[in-house]
C-alpha cells in the first residue's frame, strides 16, 4: 500500500470508536421487569437447566452462534512473528467479516503465550464459552500441532482458518478452471511450488476430487513437511514424500497444467511459465510473488489466473468460505468440521460461479459477472454463499454422522439465513447513518428465529 492508503487505514481504524467491533444486547433490557428476566433471578432458571443438560446451553445462551477466533500473533502475512498484541487489527477484521456475512457473533482472542502445550490448555478451558474455535494467524507447523490436539479433546469445531479454508477456495476455483480450459481433472498434471499449510490441506481435497497423486509434482523450498509428518495421513505423507523433487522450477513447469504458487521462494518468469501446457492454470497466492495477475496474463493469454489481489478478476480470498462453513457448523451443531463438510464446500462455491451472478453483485463490481477465465469464483458479498454453502456444509455434517441436530426443513432454514443477513444489513445501514443505534437496538432479534 502508499503511503495515503496507509494513513488513510489508521484514520479508518482510530475513527470514532476506536477499532471495528463491539458487542451490543440482543433482548430488551429497558424496564426493572427486562432487567430481571435478564439477570436477576431470570438468569437462575436457564442456568439450572444448563447445569441438568449442557447441551440446554445452546438453546438459552448464545454458545451456538458464538465463535472464539484465536492467535498468538506468530504468524501474520508479509510481518511474520508480530506478537499477540498487534496481531488485534487482523482478528477484530475476522470478527467483522464473520458477523457482516453470516451473522455470527466472535470474539477476538489473542494469547500472549509461546507454548504450545499452555495454548492447548488456554483454549481447552474456555471452550465452554464457545460453539467453536477459529485459529489464526499461527505459525506451522505449530498451528496444526495445537488444532489436532484440540479436536482430540473438544467436542466442538476447531478449524485451522489459513489451512482448511484455504483449501476449500483454492479448489472450488480449481473445478471450475479446469471446466472451463477443457481439461480432465484426472490427467492434469499439478505443480505446487512451497509446501505450507494450505499445501497439505489443498492436495488431500484434490485427491478426494480426482487428482491422481502420480501427477502432483511439490517443490518444498521451506522443509516444512517434514517436520509436519506428525500431523499429516500417511497417504498424503507419502505422496508429498515421493513427489516432492530437487528440481528447479523451470524444470517442474514443463507441460504443467496448474501452477500453485503457494508460498514465497521461487522467481517466476514468462520462461518458466511458457513451459507449461496450453491453457494452464496459474494461481498465483504468495504474498511476495514474483509476478502479479496482470503480468501473467499478458505473458500467457492462454491462462486461467487467480491470485490474492483484491483488485484482479479472480480474487482467492478465505472468507468465501470460512463464514459459511462457521455457520452451517454451528446450525447443526456439528462436533467437527471434518472432510466431508470441507468438499461440501468446494463444490457448493464452485456451482455458484457457473450461475448467474446477482444484479447487485455486478453493480457493486462496476461489471458484469459471466462464467469463464475471469469469473471462476462467486464474489464477497453474495447472499447466495450464505444460503447455499451453509445449507450444504449442514448437511454434510448430519450426513455423516457428526451433527447434533437435524434440519428438517431446508427452506425455512435458508430463508433464516437470508433474514440473518437482512437483520445485519439494516442494523449496520442505520448505525451508519444516524451514529447511534438509538431505542430500537434490541428490536434486531425481537422477531426470533425459526424452528428449521
Amino acid at each position: 500500500m502508499s503511503r495515503e492508503d496507509s494513513q488513510r487505514a489508521l484514520q479508518y481504524h482510530k475513527r470514532e470508536r476506536p477499532g471495528k467491533t463491539e458487542v451490543i444486547p440482543s433482548k430488551p433490557i429497558g424496564t426493572p421487569e427486562e432487567f430481571a428476566l435478564a439477570y436477576s433471578p431470570g438468569a437462575l432458571f436457564p442456568t439450572k437447566g444448563i447445569a441438568k443438560n449442557r447441551w440446554n446451553a445452546y438453546k438459552y445462551t448464545n454458545k451456538g452462534n458464538l465463535v472464539a477466533i484465536v492467535s498468538d500473533g506468530s504468524s501474520v502475512a508479509n510481518l511474520g512473528n508480530t506478537g499477540a498484541l498487534a496481531t488485534k487489527p487482523m482478528m477484530e477484521g475476522i470478527s467483522m467479516l464473520l458477523k457482516t456475512y453470516a451473522d455470527i457473533d466472535a470474539f477476538d482472542i489473542e494469547i500472549a503465550e509461546n507454548d504450545i502445550d499452555k495454548i492447548v490448555e488456554i483454549i481447552h478451558a474456555m471452550a465452554a464459552t464457545f460453539g467453536a474455535i477459529s485459529l489464526d494467524y499461527i505459525s506451522a507447523p505449530r498451528c496444526m500441532e495445537i488444532e489436532s490436539r484440540l479436536k482430540l479433546i473438544l467436542d466442538i469445531p476447531v478449524m485451522h482458518n489459513e489451512q482448511h479454508a484455504s483449501a476449500v477456495i483454492i479448489c472450488a476455483a480449481f473445478i471450475n478452471a479446469a471446466e472451463i480450459a477443457g481439461k480432465e481433472i484426472g490427467s492434469m498434471r499439478i505443480v505446487i511450488d512451497g509446501v505450507d499449510t494450505s499445501t497439505l490441506s489443498t492436495v488431500n481435497l484434490l485427491l478426494k476430487l480426482g487428482v491422481r497423486e502420480e501427477d502432483i509434482v511439490i517443490i518444498d523450498n521451506k522443509d516444512l513437511f517434514p517436520i509436519s509428518r506428525s500431523y499429516l495421513s500417511d497417504e498424503i505423507y507419502d505422496i508429498i514424500s515421493r513427489n516432492s523433487l530437487e528440481i528447479s522450477i523451470n524444470e517442474a513447469l514443463n507441460g504443467a497444467d496448474l501452477l500453485l504458487e503457494s508460498t514465497e521462494g521461487h522467481h517466476i518468469n514468462k520462461e518458466a511459465l511458457d513451459k507449461m501446457a496450453a491453457s494452464p492454470i496459474i494461481f498465483l497466492l504468495s504474498a511476495t510473488t514474483s509476478i502479479d495477475y496482470y503480468s501473467t496474463i499478458k505473458w500467457r493469454p492462454d491462462a486461467i489466473v487467480a491470485s490474492r489481489e483484491n483488485t484482479a478478476p479472480n480474487q482467492i480470498e478465505n472468507i468465501l468460505a470460512s463464514p459459511y462453513l462457521f455457520r452451517g457448523a454451528l446450525d447443526s451443531y456439528a462436533t467437527v468440521i471434518n472432510e466431508s463438510m470441507l468438499l461440501s464446500a468446494v463444490r457448493s462455491i464452485a456451482m455458484l460461479a457457473r450461475q448467474k451472478a446477482p444484479a447487485s453483485i455486478e453493480k457493486m463490481y462496476h461489471r458484469k459477472l459471466s462464467y469463464g477465465k475471469e469469473y471462476i469464483l462467486p464474489k464477497l458479498g453474495d447472499k447466495r454463499l450464505l444460503t447455499e454453502v451453509s445449507a450444504a456444509v449442514a448437511q454434510a455434517a448430519i450426513d455423516s454422522g457428526i451433527a447434533r441436530r437435524y434440519i428438517s426443513n431446508w427452506k425455512v432454514y435458508r430463508d433464516v439465513l437470508l433474514s440473518r443477513m437482512e437483520r445485519g444489513n439494516h442494523f449496520r445501514s442505520h448505525i451508519l447513518h444516524t451514529g447511534r443505534d438509538g431505542n430500537g437496538l434490541h428490536r434486531r432479534y425481537i422477531r426470533g428465529i425459526p424452528e428449521f
